[in-house]
């Protein structure tokens, strides 16, 4: 949802609660009114800070803990109010106050932290349904996008294993007459290969992509021949893990592109790195200003959908551009 469609959806559920109370204290004859806009300016604060902090990042069973201390705080911020307001503000503005001088902190707490239960309840309802409402609309998006990629999927099935078994075929014609030549066939055949496997579940071995990303650096370097310079490291536990195919390689592929790829100084670096179930991932370039490849490619906004629809809440993408060197940074947990 964008900010101007939540802040809207926000106003309007806060228009209710204020409703509720006006309602509640005056129809009712609760309280006069210059405490009746204490406590909405208290239920106020609190609404808000459950809304737009609590609960978007602790409604969830493994932060329990924090969603629980995070309510308390949120009602130690209602009393707090009500007592700025009308303990200090009240006698300084009106020159009279709710409470007597002699009413100690913990009765004052005691009489007042139930009344922050509203404002909690409003808000986890408005927050509950917003986010019932997001889930719905991702859920759709992701439909209609695998519907697309279906479709695309079908387009391209027309030619790619014959392409597939030329290659070969044209393989065991070139190795008589150039080894060089044959071995950049069979690497191209191994990327074709990697992009036509499947799984159940959508994701490949982690060797397989990292195979994948060293055979594209090895018949891009074909171009350049010994003008080409990429530090290369794959390291840790890799082992038995599974990730989403061509994941990785838009990131080298923006590197290339964009990148300085002919300074043996400051090489292109692709760092991948396992410890237990965690990725990560890290590429860095010199940036050329010079003339680009304008070759298309994928952009880093399309890459973070993509990690967003398969990894929901389970990656980090950092990026950074210093003017100088443009880095990318991904940190997965992988399944």
């Amino acid at each position: 949802m964008k900010k101007n469609r939540l802040h809207v959806y926000y106003l309007l559920v806060w228009a209710c609660l204020v409703l509720y109370l006006y309602v509640d204290n005056v129809a009712n004859n609760r309280g006069s009114q210059p405490y009746v806009w204490s406590n909405l300016m208290a239920s106020f604060a609190e609404f808000s800070f459950c809304f737009f902090w609590v609960y978007p990042r602790y409604l969830k069973l493994k932060k329990m803990p924090l969603l629980i201390a995070g309510l308390i705080l949120a009602d130690i911020l209602f009393v707090g109010c009500r007592y700025l307001i009308e303990e200090v503000i009240y006698l300084w503005l009106l020159g009279y106050r709710n409470y007597d001088p002699s009413v100690k902190a913990l009765h004052y707490l005691n009489d007042n932290w139930w009344r922050a239960l509203k404002p909690v309840l409003f808000s986890f309802i408005a927050w509950s349904l917003l986010d019932i409402y997001r889930k719905e609309k991702e859920t759709e998006q992701l439909k209609q996008e695998k519907i697309k990629a279906e479709l695309l999927f079908l387009k391209t099935q027309i030619n790619p294993h014959f392409l597939y078994n030329t290659l070969n075929y044209l393989y065991s014609l070139s190795y008589p007459i150039s080894e060089k030549l044959a071995d950049a066939i069979i690497k191209l055949s191994q990327l074709m290969r990697y992009m036509l496997d499947n799984s159940i579940d959508g994701l490949l071995n982690l060797q397989q992509e990292i195979d994948y990303l060293q055979n594209y650096i090895a018949i891009y370097k074909l171009r350049f021949e010994e003008n080409f310079f990429v530090d290369f490291k794959a390291e840790g536990d890799i082992g038995n893990k599974k990730i989403a195919s061509l994941i990785l390689i838009p990131f080298v592929e923006n590197a290339f592109k964009h990148g300085v790829i002919n300074n043996e100084q400051r090489p292109v670096k692709i760092h991948l790195k396992v410890i237990e179930s965690r990725l990560s991932f890290m590429v860095s370039n010199k940036i050329i200003y010079g003339e680009k490849d304008n070759s298309s490619g994928i952009g880093l906004a399309n890459i973070k959908r993509r990690l967003e629809l398969i990894y929901p809440q389970k990656f980090e993408l950092l990026i950074t551009n210093n003017g100088e060197t443009f880095k990318t940074t991904l940190n997965i947990k992988l399944n």
